[in-house]
């Protein structure tokens, strides 16, 4: 069976100036509101902001914007691209990576010769390659 409610009555209300606040003036300005804007948002307003704004306080952390570390690629990702054929082969039978955005890290083995153009290359990186036949050069 439903139940069911009877609008809410805003009667007593009608023909008052205060609507239960007592004297007129108690109603005026931000302070019957708990202020104007983000007032009180890390105190009584708290909840409000963490479900509306979360991310509103807090900073970025005090580093310089222009420095990005670099991407890296470690030998053993190369190396899996090239088992799954993602590399393409050129006529010598070596895999090529272009990776100019990246610096190539030695760590893992690898079973295919590859020549590899990145932005860096680590020392380990640069012999793991030229032990498994392939080379390494600089992106210009």
């Amino acid at each position: 069976m439903a139940i069911r409610h009877r609008k809410r009555s805003r009667h007593r209300y009608h023909a008052t100036r205060s609507w239960g606040r007592g004297n007129i003036k108690h109603g005026r300005g931000a302070g019957s509101r708990g202020g104007k804007g983000f007032a009180g948002s890390s105190k009584h307003k708290w909840i409000w902001v963490i479900t509306k704004h979360p991310g509103h306080f807090g900073r970025e952390s005090m580093r310089s914007l222009k420095h990005e570390e670099p991407k890296v690629m470690n030998l053993w990702m190369l190396n899996k691209m090239a088992a799954e054929g993602k590399l393409q082969k050129s006529g010598d039978g070596k895999f090529q990576a272009e990776l100019p955005d990246f610096k190539v890290l030695g760590t893992g083995k690898l079973e295919f010769p590859l020549f590899v153009r990145a932005g860096a290359f680590s020392k380990s990186a640069v012999e793991k390659i030229k032990e498994a036949g392939g080379e390494a050069k600089l992106a210009e």
